[in-house]
């Protein structure tokens, strides 16, 4: 084996990484900058001043009206023999040195202006990046009747301050963080301090550090590389676009995670049972938010269930249907010339096609398509013999109750769970229904998020969460904060406190 033998260098003295380094002349600093960007049509050089200062930056990515108010003006006819002093005459809140080109790269495309003097081992990046997004506006997706009606938007630090108007309190943290070799997406991590658990704010943290990707464009797609089980069917975490649901469960002690350019926040953890309360529950009497609630479990039943036990009972189980209604079903089945399974899978395809034609298309035109569509193809299946009127009357029932959902994700999974569960009850009856439904019991228990057990509180039981589940009790019954979370603070506030002031 060969060695090389290599000079001896003073200790102190070790060799520096030299095209890492700022340039010593605007020609060089220059040619380095656009090579790194590989000679982008929209670099801007503009040289100012009677010193020769030289602004780089990238045009789309910076505030016009405050490059030349707040950069060019103020120092366009004086000179300067250092760049510290320039420092003296900008307005910009965020300046700093660097000497890194990579470093000079990378604050370039996150809004930053260059300031470059000849000689200078350093260069200033005044960062003043272009506010591009929305106004803020309704929600659209988690509409309410009873509430604040704002959403976030897709700035990051528009959504943080609309949480920071919420809670003004100082315990309320925020973690910066960078995900995404090539899109370097900046997102934030909220919690309590005091209140949520240590272990899992580590847990998030390292869950997000371990990403390694070149891309990242929204927060739902960080769910899905940050959750515990990317294979299950069921969303494991929660997405939500208004900024009230996310402070109500950060001082319950769960996390909250934005992504800039993302109008959805992620909260985790998440039960089941979460995804079919709505935070209109809370604004509320009592008696009503329990009433919502049960009526959504009831129609996550039609929905998931009723087409099914249809065919199961048309098929195998004649004797469990009265006998009057048997007599409508025979006269309104004697000409539809497919077996039970196939028609509801059609009928159920066809809705579904409905469906994706309406979301997709304009908004006006949409509407138009899923209530027209669905009348006329309805009432052209019925005449044509293709279909019956009850199974109509029951996919219609099992579509209404995927809509009640307050969570769009969770009403996906109800739409796809409608199809196996047809398909078991065409060939087993009321058995295969059973089969799919101890199949589905078995894998949520399985499931955890962000460690947490999904069937909380029922599995393990924890009964001093039943008051805020399946029933709202009275805000006044419901003064812990659910141990799901394992908050290092339990109590919202003293119960012996407030009967006396009562």
């Amino acid at each position: 084996m060969f060695f090389i033998k290599k000079p001896f260098l003073p200790k102190g003295n070790l060799p520096t990484m030299n095209q890492d380094l700022i340039p010593e002349t605007r020609e060089k600093m220059s040619a380095e900058f656009k090579k790194r960007l590989h000679y982008s049509s929209d670099i801007l050089e503009n040289v100012v001043g009677s010193s020769g200062i030289t602004i780089f930056s990238i045009g789309p990515l910076i505030d016009k009206t405050m490059f030349h108010q707040d950069i060019i003006d103020p120092i366009k006819d004086l000179s300067f023999d250092s760049i510290q002093k320039v420092i003296e005459h900008l307005s910009v809140g965020e300046i700093e040195k660097s000497n890194q080109m990579e470093k000079v790269v990378k604050s370039a495309l996150d809004g930053s202006v260059i300031i470059y003097l000849e000689g200078e081992t350093s260069v200033l990046l005044a960062k003043i990046p272009s506010r591009v997004g929305r106004a803020l506006t309704f929600a659209e997706n988690e509409s309410h009747v009873i509430g604040p009606q704002i959403a976030f938007n897709e700035s990051l630090m528009t959504n943080i301050a609309l949480i920071r108007n919420y809670i003004k309190d100082p315990d309320l943290c925020v973690e910066d963080f960078v995900v995404g070799s090539r899109t370097n997406k900046s997102g934030a991590i909220l919690y309590m301090s005091g209140i949520a658990s240590e272990q899992m704010v580590n847990t998030l943290r390292n869950r997000i550090d371990g990403i390694k990707i070149d891309g990242i464009l929204d927060s739902s797609v960080l769910l899905q590389l940050i959750e515990d089980q990317s294979l299950s069917i069921f969303p494991l975490m929660s997405l939500t676009e208004r900024p009230d649901r996310v402070c109500d469960l950060l001082l319950k002690g769960k996390l909250a995670v934005l992504v800039d350019g993302s109008s959805l926040a992620i909260i985790c953890p998440h039960t089941f049972m979460e995804f079919f309360q709505a935070q209109e529950d809370s604004n509320v009497n009592w008696h009503i938010g329990t009433f919502y609630r049960l009526l959504r479990l009831i129609a996550l039943f039609f929905s998931v269930f009723l087409t099914a036990i249809y065919v199961a009972c048309i098929t195998f189980h004649y004797e469990v249907i009265p006998q009057t209604l048997l007599i409508t079903l025979s006269e309104s089945r004697a000409k539809v010339p497919f077996p039970p399974i196939i028609e509801a899978l059609l009928l159920e395809f066809f809705l579904e096609l409905l469906r994706e034609a309406g979301a997709r298309l304009p908004t006006k035109v949409g509407q138009t398509m899923g209530i027209v569509g669905g009348i006329v193809i309805g009432t052209a299946a019925v005449d044509a013999g293709f279909t019956s009127n009850i199974l109509i009357i029951i996919i219609a029932l099992a579509a209404l109750g995927s809509f009640v959902t307050p969570s769009y994700s969770m009403g996906n999974v109800i739409r796809i769970l409608r199809f196996p569960l047809i398909i078991l009850a065409g060939f087993w009856g009321l058995y295969g229904i059973m089969y799919g439904f101890c199949f589905l019991l078995l894998h949520l228990l399985r499931q955890s998020s962000l460690g947490s057990p999904y069937l909380s509180p029922f599995y393990p039981p924890r009964f001093a969460d039943w008051k805020d589940s399946i029933i709202r009790l009275p805000l006044s019954f419901t003064y812990k904060r659910p141990d799901l979370t394992r908050p290092r603070n339990e109590n919202k506030y003293d119960p012996e406190k407030a009967k006396e002031k009562n």
